[in-house]
């Protein structure tokens, strides 16, 4: 089969003016809880799309950690190839791939870093070998082979083998403020339909696009 054949149709459900709701918050809290119950893998997982000072897009896979009126919650190493993007251009895209619902939510807005006390509570709820990992791992630089990164992860690990283990100093966190939330959901014929919200100075804003 040649990938031009490749294809299926979407017939899972329709998105109508009537059954969205008015605030994009809800809809997305509806939707998360749907594509969790359905059992969609990694439903909190994400694409981030950031772009570089020279203006060169990168994406990449991050979980999504916590929602709410205000935006959207990642965490990751400061050090990273899109925290460093983020910090010359704040103006992020994130993408929810719900395919098995024939579903995705695009979030478009302004990231905002943490404060460190946001970021503490977090890292401390993490797995214990999570935080050492956030220590072991120098994100998106070069490294010579995974058996470095092991020996690395293990000398961490020694090295924090009694107590706590501290915050890194490299890690925090990103809350993004969303200006545009777009709802997608597959229609039959490729007739999909798309509710963009646009925040202004009056609120949230609802126009349905084309497909």
């Amino acid at each position: 089969m040649s990938l031009e054949d490749n294809r299926r149709e979407y017939n899972y459900g329709r998105l109508s003016r009537e059954s969205l709701r008015d605030d994009p918050f809800d809809q997305f809290t509806l939707w998360m809880n749907q594509a969790i119950e359905a059992g969609v893998q990694d439903p909190t997982a994400m694409s981030v799309a950031t772009v570089s000072a020279e203006g060169k897009p990168w994406q990449r896979m991050v979980l999504l950690k916590g929602f709410d009126a205000q935006g959207f919650v990642f965490y990751t190493n400061l050090g990273s190839r899109k925290a460093q993007e983020i910090e010359a251009n704040a103006q992020v895209s994130l993408h929810f791939p719900w395919l098995q619902l024939d579903r995705q939510v695009i979030v478009g807005g302004r990231a905002e870093l943490l404060s460190t006390v946001e970021v503490m509570k977090y890292f401390l709820s993490r797995p214990k070998d999570s935080q050492l990992a956030a220590w072991a791992s120098k994100q998106s630089r070069p490294i010579n082979s995974r058996q470095a990164l092991e020996t690395q992860f293990a000398q961490i690990k020694q090295k924090f083998a009694k107590g706590e283990i501290p915050l890194p100093d490299f890690w925090g966190g990103y809350l993004v403020v969303p200006e545009e939330i777009e709802f997608w959901q597959g229609g039959e014929n490729r007739l999909h339909d798309r509710f963009c919200f646009t925040c202004d100075n009056d609120g949230w804003t609802i126009a349905r696009l084309s497909p």
